[in-house]
């Protein structure tokens, strides 16, 4: 099996039972080895008392980008830790981009960056996530 093909059997497993991520609205865009793009549209649900996406719904986006990116090997891989830091408000009816690429894996620990922007390229959040993983697979190889 192909890296590719494997990154995108293990996401078809994982999105069957991401309830989460496809209640706030998201959509895989690409999937491939330590790589994933996820996007979701900025609905009325999503914006907070200043009438902007509220800070958790980028936060989730970008935590769900990476989800996929440090799954794409098919290896069971949960976060240890994040942090992100917003540069910029998404707006009502923006399309929000989260596009996560690998830094590093080393043994079961890895480290991953999704970088936010809207539809013009604007960057909104810049996301680093620490994964682990643990035991099992997503799928029967």
């Amino acid at each position: 099996m192909t890296p590719k093909l494997r990154a995108e059997k293990s996401a078809a497993a994982m999105w069957a039972e991401d309830h989460a991520s496809k209640w706030a609205g998201m959509e895989i865009i690409h999937m491939d080895e330590g790589i994933a793009v996820l996007e979701l549209t900025v609905a009325q649900q999503h914006c907070n008392g200043h009438g902007i996406c509220h800070g958790g719904v980028t936060f989730m986006l970008a935590d769900s980008a990476f989800a996929f990116a440090c799954n794409s090997r098919n290896q069971s891989t949960v976060a240890q830790h994040n942090m992100i830091s917003f540069t910029a408000p998404g707006q009502l009816g923006d399309r929000l981009t989260a596009s996560a690429s690998e830094v590093s894996l080393t043994g079961r620990s890895g480290i991953y960056d999704v970088t936010v922007t809207n539809q013009t390229g604007q960057k909104i959040a810049e996301f680093r996530g620490f994964s682990r993983a643990i035991k099992g697979q997503l799928f029967d190889e």
